[in-house]
């Protein structure tokens, strides 16, 4: 059976040149880049090649002495970098106590603003509208004089909407505040300009572009003093401790290449099959919503609920036809509780638990989306002819 995937916001397939520009770190050009020797040495030329690869993609366009991207550091994942750059933040600014974000950011920012609440420190969660928007206004109003940050995604993971980042950077200098992103979704996918935007941080995580798992990126404006968050040797100009993973930042280095050359041709494909498959669910399928900001949302994104049904069941009748997706509830985790997200957007509580998020490729073809569509009919049919709630409700 083949696999349909339709998931590439959970992670997506390494592309073949990148996995062909990794093979010979492996086992052939092994060294370790800090070492002396040119063996050593000429790993850490390439590393820093992938370096200006992955500040290309992202604008950053200051260069060293050494004409080395020194604005970009390289991390472990997205978690990292978020982590990072919120840890950077509050000692750069010592004597600031808050942080704003907001009700929908991903975990990685939430569950760390958590466990500084217990520290000590005040965390504003800026609201969203029913559409996923960012209330402006209200984040207006908590950016003070005792923010240290404003942390705000520049697309949400489960609906694709996209917040206007470059206005909230304004509103987080007006009051002398740094500004971060996470941009694990929005990369290789929107047009990022760090420079234009003026932002003091943003994070990166390699396999939602294409590279390989366990590599990420924090950009770091040159302006804003960084105090680690893992210590250790002087790898990352000592801003990062531990042996570099070679072969995974020369990967990502590619992918952050080729995701510059094809962004704008691949997003116009992948904006087309997204609403291939949307206009196939309307017409065939009742009593769906699309959630988020259909006008300002990442191309490869749907969010789609099918009422009065579990999302959970939607998936596994899926996977049994080789078709993955995954969930817009957190039942997937064992909580019957629907997403932060869509609680968040106020998604009834009947739509909210029958939500699946599509999220597509460049890989992804018309006829998969068509064979997709085909199989859903049937499912949504036998769940609704089994529900309680669709009876009383239809």
């Amino acid at each position: 059976m083949k696999t349909i995937y339709l998931d590439n916001n959970a992670t997506t397939a390494v592309r073949p040149e990148v996995l062909e520009k990794m093979l010979p770190f492996f086992c052939e050009r092994y060294g370790n880049p800090s070492s002396i020797h040119s063996f050593g040495g000429s790993v850490g030329a390439e590393i820093e090649e992938a370096r200006r690869r992955c500040a290309e993609l992202l604008g950053a366009k200051f260069r060293d002495r050494d004409n080395c991207a020194s604005e970009i550091i390289f991390t472990s994942c997205g978690t990292e970098s978020d982590n990072s750059a919120i840890n950077a933040a509050l000692k750069a600014r010592p004597g600031r106590k808050k942080i704003v974000t907001s009700v929908v950011e991903h975990p990685a920012i939430l569950h760390y603003c958590d466990e500084l609440i217990r520290r000590g420190i005040e965390v504003v969660k800026v609201p969203v509208d029913e559409r996923g928007r960012l209330d402006m206004e209200f984040l207006e109003k908590s950016v003070d004089e005792n923010t240290a940050l404003v942390t705000l995604m520049w697309a949400n993971n489960e609906t694709g909407t996209i917040f206007p980042v470059a206005e909230a950077v304004k509103i987080a200098h007006r009051a002398g505040a740094l500004c971060h992103s996470d941009a694990v979704q929005a990369a290789g996918k929107e047009l990022i300009d760090v420079d234009a935007l003026d932002i003091d941080f943003l994070s990166v995580s390699g396999h939602k572009l294409h590279a390989p798992k366990g590599v990420g990126i924090l950009f770091v404006r040159r302006s804003i003093p960084f105090d680690p968050f893992i210590w250790g040797g002087h790898q990352e100009r000592s801003r990062r401790g531990g042996t570099e993973n070679a072969a995974s930042i020369i990967g990502l280095g590619e992918a952050c290449r080729l995701a510059k050359l094809e962004r704008e041709k691949t997003q116009v494909k992948i904006a087309a099959l997204r609403d291939r498959l949307e206009e196939q669910i309307k017409e065939k399928i009742p009593c769906i919503r699309i959630n988020g900001d259909l006008e300002h949302r990442l191309c490869n994104t749907s969010s789609v609920s099918f009422e009065y049904i579990e999302g959970e069941s939607i998936l596994m009748l899926l996977d049994m036809n080789g078709i993955c997706a995954s969930s817009g509830s957190a039942c997937t985790t064992g909580s019957l509780e629907p997403s932060h997200v869509l609680r968040a957007m106020n998604v009834p509580y009947t739509a909210a638990h029958g939500t699946i998020r599509f999220s597509l490729s460049a890989a992804n073809t018309a006829e998969e989306i068509d064979f997709t569509v085909n199989c859903l009919v049937p499912v949504i049919e036998r769940l609704r002819q089994i529900s309680p709630y669709w009876k009383e409700n239809k």
